[in-house]
């Protein structure tokens, strides 16, 4: 690797630090035993901002085919994501006029929580997932799945069988590309010739002013503005014309793309407002880029006092969802099985296995009912009012729930 960092899109040098993280283990990587403890290796997280595009982006610390070839994360976990899912295509469904005729395309589809709902609607599909493990549980619910890394030669191998999708989606899955032109490059090669293009993606002016720091991890190689956004897009001749505010992810947005030569959309309104945030939040200059590490470093702090004044208390705490962002937070804060007894998740592939970093047991989420703790600790927070319905019950023991972003707060 050179000394010299340059940007992932536009090659700049990267010289201007957004914030740093230390060094942590890859948040998706739970430890089975001792052993495997014993070998855990950590890698740099320092995020930098492009002084030209304004891309964040942390480097390539780790290949993407060692994180994501066998992944932990199965969407369907998720009722909420699922549901988010289903909505998803019954818009698109009415907004593009979609029938058997049509053929819809995901791209990171994992374990088919979105595009089988298209299936129900008899509306064709092809996912396309690097995982094969999660490939697998797609398939077994009836969704196609090409097992592969998008890009262009994923694009143009499926486009020369002649497939060409009429919607293709993207789900939080931009920013776990290291190479970001190969990635929307692919799209324009598989778009149909009047296509539409979504992209869901976590938005960066929600991370800086909500202090979502714990986001942040190796396989999110990028941190998205629509302002960077766009301008990756239309060097592939894709062009944006509409944007969605979405609550999934702590705030995120929903782009609607097509080809350049596309007269069909035009731009909306929407499109201009969110335009017009994010120039007033300075994202297009490195002004809108400084002065993150204090208020990252205020909910370190927040965090740590809470847990240790728990803990001084004789009070039981336990962590509620195995979630990357949640090792991120309790890695950079130097938590680890003296503050925080267990975490819980509803995923089996997590249960029974310490989380990276910190080594803290991980449990299905019986355990909270044989335990009974005094406080939970939301690490998914973005998912909090699906967990604290799911997990009401913990109030009759006068237990509470912790939301540690953007700084510690309570909930009874």
């Amino acid at each position: 690797m050179s000394n010299e960092l340059t940007c992932r899109f536009c090659a700049s040098p990267l010289t201007q630090t957004f914030v740093d993280l230390g060094s942590t283990p890859l948040a998706n990587s739970y430890l089975k035993g001792p052993e495997e403890i014993a070998t855990e290796k950590s890698y740099p997280l320092h995020a930098r901002v492009c002084g030209s595009c304004f891309l964040v982006q942390v480097e390539d610390a780790v290949p993407a085919e060692d994180i994501f070839s066998d992944y932990a994360y199965f969407s369907s976990y998720s009722d909420s994501w699922v549901a988010h899912a289903s909505r998803y295509c019954d818009l698109m469904t009415d907004r593009l006029d979609l029938d058997s005729n049509a053929l819809v395309m995901e791209v990171a589809s994992n374990d088919g929580y979105l595009l089988q709902h298209f299936v129900k609607k008899g509306i064709p599909v092809l996912g396309i997932e690097p995982a094969a493990n999660v490939a697998k549980a797609a398939e077994k619910a009836g969704v196609k799945t090409e097992v592969a890394f998008f890009g262009i030669e994923t694009a143009t191998r499926l486009a020369a069988t002649g497939l060409k999708a009429d919607l293709m989606a993207a789900n939080n899955v931009m920013a776990h590309v290291p190479d970001i032109n190969d990635f929307i490059d692919g799209f324009r090669i598989l778009l149909s010739e009047n296509g539409v293009l979504t992209i869901e993606f976590p938005h960066l002016l929600n991370m800086i002013e909500k202090v979502q720091f714990d986001t942040i991890y190796h396989e999110h190689y990028s941190y998205l503005s629509l302002h960077t956004v766009e301008k990756i897009l239309r060097k592939h001749d894709l062009k944006l014309f509409d944007v969605e505010k979405i609550d999934t992810h702590g705030g995120s947005l929903r782009i609607f793309a097509c080809h350049m030569g596309c007269k069909l959309y035009p731009e909306t309104d929407a499109l201009m407002n969110v335009k017009a945030e994010e120039q007033k939040a300075g994202l297009n200059s490195l002004n809108g880029y400084l002065n993150f590490t204090p208020k990252v470093e205020a909910a370190k702090t927040a965090l740590l006092a809470f847990l240790k004044k728990a803990k001084s208390e004789g009070r039981k705490v336990a962590g509620y969802g195995a979630a990357a962002k949640g090792n991120t937070l309790l890695n950079y804060s130097d938590v680890d099985s003296s503050l925080i007894d267990f975490v819980v998740d509803r995923n089996p592939e997590k249960q029974d296995t310490f989380l990276p970093g910190s080594h803290i047991p991980v449990f299905a989420t019986s355990k909270v009912w044989e335990e009974k703790p005094d406080y939970l600790l939301i690490l998914p927070w973005n998912l909090a009012v699906e967990i604290t319905g799911d997990m009401a019950a913990i109030r009759e023991w006068g237990g509470q729930f912790a939301i540690p972003i953007p700084t510690l707060s309570l909930i009874s």
